[in-house]
Parts: C-alpha cells; structure tokens; sequence
C-alpha cells in the first residue's frame, strides 16, 4: 500500500528532499509524471503522490518519510493496499536506468533467520538390572611354570683378571683473567646559558591564536520566519532533516538539502582559506600578524552576514509563501 501524510502534519518539509521518487509535494504545488503536470492533492499539507510511491522498496528497508517526519503523520495507506512486486515493478518503470540487485531492501522482506534451535539433550539411560550369576566353570589346571634360563658361561681368565680402571683425565690450565678495564667516563656537561627573553614570544602568542577555529564550531544564523528572530547554531548541528527551534516562539526550522549544500561548499571554502593565510603568517612579525587576527575575526563575521544573505533564496518548510490572486 503507498505511503500517505495525514492532517498531523506540521509542514516541516524534512520527509520532501528523502524521497527517492520525488512524491512528495508542498501542499498547493502541482505534481509532475512523465513530463505530464497534474493538480495538487492538498492545499495546506504535504502530500504523496501514490502512482509515484513505492514505499522505497528497493532503496531502504523502510519508508524514508517516516523515519524524518517528527511528528510520525507518515502511514501506509489502508485504502490503497499494494504487494511488493507491484511496488517493484513501479520503481523499476520510475527509475529505468538503475539497477537493482536480487536482494533489494525492502519493509516487507524480514531479518535474517535465527539460528537453528539446539537438540534435546538425550534422556539418561535407566539402570539395567544386575545379571544373574552365571554357574562357575570347572576349575582348569595351573599350567607348569618354565624353567629358569641359565646364565651363560664365563671363561675363566676373565674372571680372574679384574676390570681395568678408567684413565684420570689431566685438568686444564687455568688461563689467566684480563685486568678490568676502567669505564670511559662521560665528558662534563657544557655549562648551561641563561634562557634566552620569551618577552616577544609570549606577546605574539597572546595576540594571534594557535589555529583557526574549528569547522564544527562555525555559527550558522537562522532567520525565523514566524517572529523575525535571529539566532544561531553551531555548523556540526546544521544537517540535512534536523529540526531546530527558534529560542523566542519555539517555531520549527527544518534544513534542507539545497540549504544544507550551499552552507557547507560556503563554510569549508571559507576555512581554508583562514587556514592559508594563518600558515604563510607564522613566519611575519608580530604586527602583522595581529592584523592577521582582526582579518581572520572580520572574516569570520562577514561570514555570517554572507550565509544569511544567500539563505534568503531557500525557502524554508513551513514558510508562508504568497499566493496568485485570480486576476494574476
């Protein structure tokens, strides 16, 4: 069954830029199909288009929508119940020039299957009775013992003549032992120099940082649209799909793809290039690179005006947007 957006939806626009089949449309905005422009569905909410949805079989194992929607107004349709090789089979006409393997992922396909249960451990064997006694067999007769074997005969010289015995080995000469040599002596150690004035030092390192801020630590500002306040997030905050709050009417502001890929082509280029310059400034002196640091903090604050200005051409979800008028 194809997906669907109930009246609980609060215009975030975060399920918008996840779906892999563009199905999803503002509420008002004309769909489009094969080069074929249709009416909107919906007038104020976000909508599906259901000959467009495929409930992402074959991209993900669950609907996309669903898992970024905040408010969870992303169900399965009841009055639209489909299999999944319907599903599939619309994917695979929406997007013809992929390829989509045997195992695609899907919700309707379940985890892998669990390991084998273990077999029983076998019962204990019940103790067999004792066996009746079986009546002795006759006695045999002891079998006679051999007879010794005799030892073999000595001549007899060779027992009157006794062992000789063993030669003594002479001992080895002591060899005499080498004097110890004296260990050389390390040489005396230079007498140490006073340290050289850290004055100068200590002055350029207070007054140029050690690096250039961290990427993650860039503010992004945000422009409510709802109480026109102005406030900022840290840049390690600013994904695609995440909900941030505006501090004074708690008003929801959700980034998008576009905005998210602007902010972030204009953040790294704007890092490296204060990279650049506080690495060819290590070698100045102390007043340069001072100015060094009101450029890196101008920079830094041209930075922020740049990005809210450039942001004005997204459009955020949820934003009221001017209607036509019957006359134009």
């Amino acid at each position: 069954m194809a997906t669907v957006i109930t009246n609980e939806c609060i215009n975030c626009g975060a399920c918008e830029p996840e779906c892999p089949n563009t199905a999803i449309y503002a509420g008002g905005v004309d769909w489009e199909l094969n080069g074929v422009t249709h009416p909107a569905l919906a007038a104020d909410i976000f909508y599906i288009v259901p000959d467009k949805c495929t409930e992402c079989v074959g991209f993900f194992e669950r609907e996309a929508c669903a898992v970024v929607c905040p408010v969870d107004c992303c169900i399965p349709d009841p009055q639209r119940p489909e299999t999944e090789d319907v599903l599939m089979a619309r994917a695979r006409q929406l997007h013809p020039d992929r390829a989509f393997p045997e195992a695609f992922p899907s919700r309707f396909r379940k985890p892998g299957v669990s390991a084998p249960p273990q077999p029983a451990a076998a019962a204990p064997v019940a103790a067999q009775p004792p066996a009746a006694p079986e009546s002795p067999a006759p006695a045999q007769p002891p079998a006679a013992k051999p007879a010794p074997a005799e030892p073999p005969a000595v001549p007899a010289d060779a027992e009157a003549s006794p062992a000789p015995a063993p030669k003594p080995q002479p001992k080895a000469a002591a060899q005499p032992q080498a004097p110890a040599q004296p260990k050389p002596q390390p040489p005396p150690a230079p007498p140490k120099e006073p340290p050289a004035p850290v004055v100068a030092a200590k002055a350029v390192a207070e007054t140029v940082p050690s690096d250039v801020p961290a990427l993650e630590t860039f503010e992004i500002p945000i422009d409510c649209f709802r109480c026109g306040h102005q406030y900022t997030v840290p840049f390690k905050h600013f994904r695609t799909g995440v909900v941030h709050f505006c501090p004074a009417c708690r008003g929801s502001f959700v980034v998008t793809r576009s905005l998210h890929g602007h902010v972030d082509r204009a953040a790294h280029q704007v890092h490296a290039e204060l990279c650049r310059e506080v690495e060819v400034s290590r070698a100045r002196s102390a007043e340069a690179r001072q100015a060094l640091v009101e450029r890196v903090r101008g920079r830094l604050d041209a930075f922020v005006d740049e990005i809210r200005q450039s942001a004005k051409q997204f459009r955020p979800p949820g934003a009221p947007r001017k209607r036509a008028g019957i006359f134009g």
